[in-house]
């Protein structure tokens, strides 16, 4: 219960924390751009046009709302988070009584110190259970959330409070819209879970020594790696997850001309990898000017 609790603190703080960069991230990804373009450099100091960083662009959304207006959608946020991590947290524990059941019954206690293929697969079927039920249950947060955010394009105040938010979906969607962009956010999330994992396992057995010391310090960091890289991989399934999510929704941020109306997620994927935009809000600092393409501003065309 400690440990619950524990997780729930540091998941909280770390949300209050980052929220300002996902809602930086959440506008780029729509496709918003208020600033024009500057000259700078990039990492062999040669000069490009490139857009806005975060802090330029966190500096433009506090001189209109404010420094409160950077955490615009941090209650429904905290929400997922709090629900996602107990709904986790319980599904895991559920397997692990399932285990001490199935270890008492058989009266033998199997202890491995290297773990096989076949439990790396048994736990991450497990962790991609846990991780579907929690984004399953928290996503109508999510939605709103994303919405919240993106009313900032066009100066709304229809996804204001929590109450009001599912009102709103609800009466204008039904039970469908509080699922938007859900498909391929869970498809991101089990794709970059087992390539995480299963890359993991390939370098902890076969890449490195198991003769040296610091043997379980290298195999933590080989799964941050990975897990960095397996999050690179699957960036497309969230960018598209959270596109769909505010697409046609009645705001300005989620229409034309900002952005066109998507039939479905893999009409909007396709539409993205046609115009070379399947990375669009993965890089925050070193943003460069996509050549040819067009960006929809306040009174302003960037080309």
């Amino acid at each position: 219960m400690a440990d619950a609790a524990s997780q729930v603190l540091l998941g909280s703080g770390l949300t209050i924390l980052s929220q300002p960069l996902m809602y930086v991230k959440v506008l780029i990804q729509v496709g918003y751009e208020p600033l024009p373009p500057t000259i700078g450099r990039n990492i062999f100091g040669r000069q490009v046009c490139q857009l806005p960083g975060l802090f330029c662009y966190a500096q433009h959304i506090a001189s209109i709302d404010g420094k409160r207006g950077l955490f615009t959608g941090l209650t429904p946020r905290l929400c997922s988070g709090v629900l996602g991590t107990v709904v986790h947290g319980k599904v895991l524990q559920h397997y692990q009584e399932c285990d001490k059941v199935k270890d008492l019954g058989s009266g033998n206690v199997q202890k491995e110190v290297t773990p096989s293929f076949d439990q790396v697969i048994k736990e991450t079927t497990r962790e991609m259970m846990a991780r579907s039920a929690a984004t399953l249950i928290t996503h109508p947060f999510h939605v709103i959330t994303l919405r919240s955010m993106v009313q900032f394009i066009g100066r709304e105040s229809k996804y204001c409070g929590l109450y009001d938010s599912i009102v709103t979906i609800y009466r204008e969607e039904g039970i469908l819209g509080f699922f938007a962009g859900l498909i391929p956010r869970l498809l991101g999330d089990i794709i970059s879970l087992w390539l995480c994992n299963s890359l993991a396992y390939l370098v902890n057995t076969y890449a490195l020594d198991s003769g040296v010391s610091t043997m379980s310090e290298m195999k933590s960091y080989s799964q941050a790696v990975t897990g960095f890289f397996a999050s690179m991989l699957t960036y497309p399934f969230v960018l598209v997850s959270n596109l769909m999510a505010v697409n046609n929704c009645g705001l300005a941020g989620g229409s034309p001309p900002y952005s066109p109306i998507y039939t479905s997620w893999i009409d909007c994927w396709c539409m993205l990898q046609k115009e070379g935009n399947m990375s669009r809000g993965n890089s925050l600092f070193f943003r460069k000017v996509p050549f040819g393409k067009t960006y929809c501003c306040d009174l302003r065309m960037l080309i």
